[in-house]
């Protein structure tokens, strides 16, 4: 990826993290301010926002991306949005249910974002490799791999936290809500990184395969 491809690519897909942030942020607000904890508060905080995330990724997958990229990120829209409409369809099932369907969506899309991190990483440093871009140029290069992993990691690992958890709902809930602002924090970063990269050169067409 030449500099001027990856500047281009930055300043167009920055949005995207910025808005799954503002999506985060907004259930871990709820979390923090509404002293009730329970399994059922938790499956509509995480209900309501799943849906609305899960539509918002597939249709941003489907605007900035392409290829497999699209695919997996199209996947994970609807796992989201899927496990979203079932958390508010048995919101009074208790706290098995609501470990049980949470730990499954974090180890699904968070396993599914990894992935394609990793293989964007791996796709971007031979299309290095193969150009005489220079070594500035490629430590510019989007970030957007990097983000991939860093996001897909901290879901699983967050899946992976709930299946060590002890029955409480207190705890699994506020774990959510933390989870929640790690992640928002995190993407607003990256994705202001990307825009302020992407307006260093003039912008070129090029999209994530």
């Amino acid at each position: 990826m030449a500099h001027s491809d990856a500047a281009a690519y930055s300043a167009r897909y920055w949005i995207v993290p910025v808005v799954r942030a503002v999506l985060a942020f907004l259930p871990a607000i709820a979390i923090t301010f509404i002293p009730d904890h329970s399994a059922d508060f938790g499956l509509v905080v995480f209900g309501c926002w799943a849906v609305v995330s899960g539509v918002v990724l597939g249709a941003l997958a489907l605007r900035t991306l392409s290829g497999l990229a699209r695919t997996l990120f199209l996947m994970n829209g609807i796992v989201t949005a899927v496990a979203g409409l079932l958390a508010l369809s048995f919101q009074g099932a208790g706290l098995p249910l609501y470990l049980y369907l949470v730990s499954v969506w974090a180890a699904i899309t968070g396993f599914v974002e990894l992935y394609a991190g990793i293989r964007e990483r791996g796709r971007t440093d031979r299309a290095l490799a193969g150009t005489s871009a220079s070594t500035d140029a490629a430590a510019r290069r989007p970030s957007v791999a990097r983000d991939w992993i860093t996001a897909g990691a901290l879901t699983a690992i967050f899946a992976i936290a709930y299946l060590l958890l002890p029955p409480n709902a207190v705890v699994a809930v506020g774990l959510l809500g933390a989870y929640l602002v790690i992640l928002g924090v995190y993407l607003a970063i990256a994705g202001f990184s990307l825009k302020w990269d992407g307006a260093r050169v003039t912008p070129e067409t090029e999209e994530v395969a």
